[in-house]
């Protein structure tokens, strides 16, 4: 299944059996759950609002193949925000908590740019990460990567900073948040390549902003990715993260406190 017709059967609010396709190890992609999770938050809110944050909280791993269910609320409708919360459950047990800050344009006499993206080649001259049974997660088959930044996972070469161009290998029909919200989770942990072996790695918790308004985004467009770690020890991680469009406009903003096993 294509993350469209995914997106479609979490919008008719049927149980949803998630592809082996889309799995990251024993769980289902991340960006890819909370990015369904995210849609069908989006909407039970008045028009007019777009996602400015989100938080995520992985309870557990949402299993591939076995049926989950993805319930949203609405804590509260202010003038300009809403606030809403979003749980995936499967086997009885909360594996995805989210909430959600939804809001409308405010006037406002601060306007301050975005910083600039960074330099980065060309996509057709950045190295590609391509989808390998059994040596790549499976979701790496819908999503493509071409590295700019940093080092490959598990080289052992070290660094502070990771990233490159990313799209889905399908063109989507369209290009929401939602997708958005699927892509910016795609690129490994920056702390890997300061590993020599595989250990496993996961996100404990996720913090995304959208910028609004948001640069205009077509199906087929490339963005670009870059992290970096603020901190790391003890077996956990900290990373933040800009996206920006092929040309430079600032699209996302994006903090992660990873666990690493290794």
């Amino acid at each position: 299944m294509t993350f469209d017709q995914l997106l479609s059967s979490v919008r008719s609010g049927e149980e949803l059996v998630i592809p082996a396709s889309w799995g990251q190890g024993r769980a289902s992609f991340g960006g890819l759950v909370a990015a369904l999770m995210f849609d069908r938050m989006e909407q039970l809110v008045s028009p007019g609002r777009a996602m400015r944050s989100m938080q995520v909280s992985f309870v557990g791993p949402v299993e591939p193949g076995v049926p989950a269910t993805f319930h949203a609320e609405i804590l509260r409708e202010g003038k300009a925000v809403s606030q809403v919360q979003g749980r995936i459950v499967q086997n009885g047990e909360p594996r995805l908590v989210c909430l959600a800050s939804f809001g409308g344009d405010r006037e406002s006499a601060v306007q301050v740019d975005p910083l600039p993206a960074p330099e980065a080649q060309p996509v057709d001259q950045c190295q590609a990460l391509p989808y390998i049974p059994g040596a790549t997660p499976e979701f790496t088959q819908h999503i493509e990567m071409r590295w700019s930044f940093g080092h490959m996972p598990f080289s052992g070469k070290g660094g502070r900073e990771m990233g490159g161009w990313m799209q889905f290998r399908e063109t989507p029909e369209t290009f929401s948040d939602a997708h958005i919200v699927a892509l910016v989770d795609a690129w490994p942990p920056a702390l890997l390549p300061h590993l020599s072996d595989r250990v496993p790695a996961s996100s404990l918790s996720w913090a995304l902003d959208i910028v609004h308004p948001r640069p205009t985004l077509t199906p087929g467009d490339w963005l670009l990715y870059k992290a970096s770690i603020d901190q790391a020890g003890a077996g956990y991680g900290h990373t933040q993260a800009g996206i920006w469009t092929a040309k430079g406009e600032l699209v996302a903003l994006s903090r992660q406190t990873v666990t690493v096993f290794g």
